[in-house]
């Protein structure tokens, strides 16, 4: 494989990634979730909220399924900038997310970047940070039924 095909199956595998990282999320497969986590992943989800940053994959699992466990969520990324070096790769995901909240909670829909830093291991990409920021929310009403 040249220098150049190894790069293309790189960002490939990237992408593959974080499809399954958004889907296992929307899923709340939680094993499998965890699985494409480093066990030193770093969680920045504090723009806009009273989150401190969560250190260790067992925090930021807490935190993600706590938040969601009543929560129907959709994640779409896309557009990536992938920056390689090697076994490690910088990426920005253009982000959309929905989060379809119960009872008398009010529902959103979100649009902003995921920045993220994945390492390779084993031949296999881990997310070892991600940093949430927001372009703009849209808030929608409780849906009462």
């Amino acid at each position: 494989m040249t220098s150049h095909e190894s790069i293309i199956a790189a960002k490939w595998a990237l992408m593959e990634a974080k499809a399954r990282y958004c889907r296992l999320l929307d899923t709340k497969d939680w094993v499998g979730y965890a699985d494409l986590l480093t066990e030193d992943f770093v969680l920045d989800i504090s723009e806009g909220t009273q989150i401190p940053l969560l250190h260790g994959r067992e925090a930021a699992l807490r935190q993600v399924r706590a938040a969601l466990v009543e929560t129907q969520t959709v994640h779409q990324v896309h557009a990536p900038e992938i920056d390689l070096d090697g076994d490690e790769a910088r990426v920005i995901w253009a982000l959309q997310d929905r989060l379809i909240r119960g009872g008398d909670r009010p529902s959103m829909t979100g649009y902003g970047h995921y920045h993220e830093r994945w390492v390779r291991r084993n031949g296999e990409w881990k997310l070892a940070e991600l940093r949430l920021t927001r372009l703009h929310i849209d808030v929608h009403p409780p849906a009462r039924g």
